[in-house]
């Protein structure tokens, strides 16, 4: 099956999921609903932060595992839960989403991303709109418009420490901007109050903190790829919008890839009302599967469990040669199934390495014809080899030893003939 058709039945077999899960009665799903809802509870605390298009995903990969991504940022969506995943992405990457949440609203997407060796940038943003019509007694239209919220994003990071043997930790930060549109609506005489939408709008800057590093841990599988992280990330911390608080968020995550194609994630999460944190909502988690089927097609599901809002999730991935296509399909089982509703469908444009990966295998080339010549009792040559291993890549520790190795070994050699003279 060529890449082509993949895509197609890919996309068909997303967009069919919800017309297939019709089928269940109301009876069923309210039960369902209901017996989810026993075992978490209701949050009292919920619904009192402001600007919701901070908390809603703009899709790709983070929302197909839930937005269990804190620790597995490795795609340009990272820019949403920890600002720490651009110092270490692979690629240079331009991304754009589409999300249709709820009913009228959509979400749109747009990231560029960039690695500069250890220092990683980006710069992104979304737009939350939905239509914003309101009728008099007379069923005439009195106003009309968008209501919008919209966030840009700048990104920074640099992973510090890094080496072969060790990736290193990274730091990074987000510096946003969220802006609240509400167009003027009218008085109780169905008049169009000027200035009223003004002052329901507001912007308001804020900050996001994170950290991730990776290495290895139980790796069943023979690769230069770390298969497991850490992260622990502040999200959307800022001075209240209008009075009313941000949903500002501390977590931690992990991720762990036990096969090559396997890889789970998990994110606890702390909501953190910094108007009054006695009015934080309850801790929640999410939970995320991905599984590479082929080197095109990948699949993933995940589970976001939140009180009073369970969400699943189900998505794919498709690579055409240097574009992947994201579709995912999203379920909050405080919603009716809808076949359209809560669909995202991502673009990610691929730029390549920057030649960081030609370059990693000249620097193991190297390296390798640095053993051989030291094997053959060519010592100058396998000096000349490191050095020029390390030229390309300063953090070539297996080099770094060579070197060490072989000049203690002559400074050894040297002592011994000093020894020998003098006796």
């Amino acid at each position: 099956m060529n890449s082509t058709k993949a895509l197609f039945l890919n996309i068909l077999l997303v967009l069919t999921l919800p017309l297939y899960a019709l089928d269940i009665n109301n009876t069923f799903y309210g039960s369902v609903t209901d017996y989810l809802l026993s075992i978490n509870g209701i949050d009292d605390n919920q619904g009192l932060t402001t600007l919701p298009v901070l908390s809603i995903p703009m899709g790709g990969r983070s929302e197909g595992l839930a937005t269990a991504f804190a620790a597995v940022a490795d795609d340009a969506s990272y820019i949403e839960w920890n600002p720490a995943g651009s110092s270490m992405l692979s690629n240079t990457e331009l991304s754009f989403y589409h999300n249709n949440w709820i009913a009228d609203t959509k979400i749109e997407g747009l990231v560029y991303t960039q690695r500069l060796g250890n220092l990683g940038i980006g710069a992104g943003g979304k737009w939350l709109y939905l239509p914003f019509t309101e009728y008099n007694e007379f069923g005439d239209r009195a106003s009309k418009g968008f209501y919008s919220e919209t966030v840009a994003i700048l990104n920074a990071s640099y992973n510090f420490f890094s080496g072969y043997y060790f990736s290193g930790v990274s730091l990074g930060t987000n510096v946003k901007t969220a802006i609240r549109l509400v167009p003027d609506y009218s008085n109780d005489k169905g008049s169009i109050i000027s200035g009223s939408g003004a002052s329901q709008s507001t912007m308001a800057p804020m900050l996001d903190i994170g950290a991730l590093s990776r290495f290895n841990f139980m790796k069943f599988y023979y690769s230069r790829e770390r298969n497991s992280a850490v992260a622990l990330v502040v999200k959307n911390l800022g001075f209240p919008a209008q009075g009313d608080p941000l949903p500002t968020e501390a977590v931690f995550g992990i991720a762990y890839k036990p096969i090559r194609p396997i890889q789970w994630s998990f994110d606890t999460t702390i909501p953190i009302n910094l108007v009054n944190p006695e009015l934080s909502e309850k801790p929640y988690w999410a939970t995320g599967l991905s599984a590479q089927i082929t080197d095109f097609l990948g699949m993933r599901t995940g589970l976001l469990f939140k009180s009073g809002n369970i969400r699943i999730t189900i998505g794919s991935a498709i690579l055409v040669d240097t574009i992947l296509v994201d579709v995912n399909y999203t379920l909050d089982l405080l919603t009716q199934l809808q076949p359209l509703n809560r669909v995202s469908v991502g673009a990610k444009f691929n730029f390549g390495d920057q030649g960081r990966g030609e370059r990693a295998k000249q620097v193991e080339a190297l390296y390798l014809a640095g053993l051989e010549a030291y094997a053959r009792g060519e010592t100058d040559t396998a000096i000349q080899n490191w050095e020029a291993a390390l030229k390309l890549d300063p953090h070539y520790d297996p080099a770094k030893e060579g070197l060490k190795a072989l000049i203690g070994a002559e400074a050894l050699s040297k002592r011994i003939l000093e020894i020998q003279k003098i006796e």
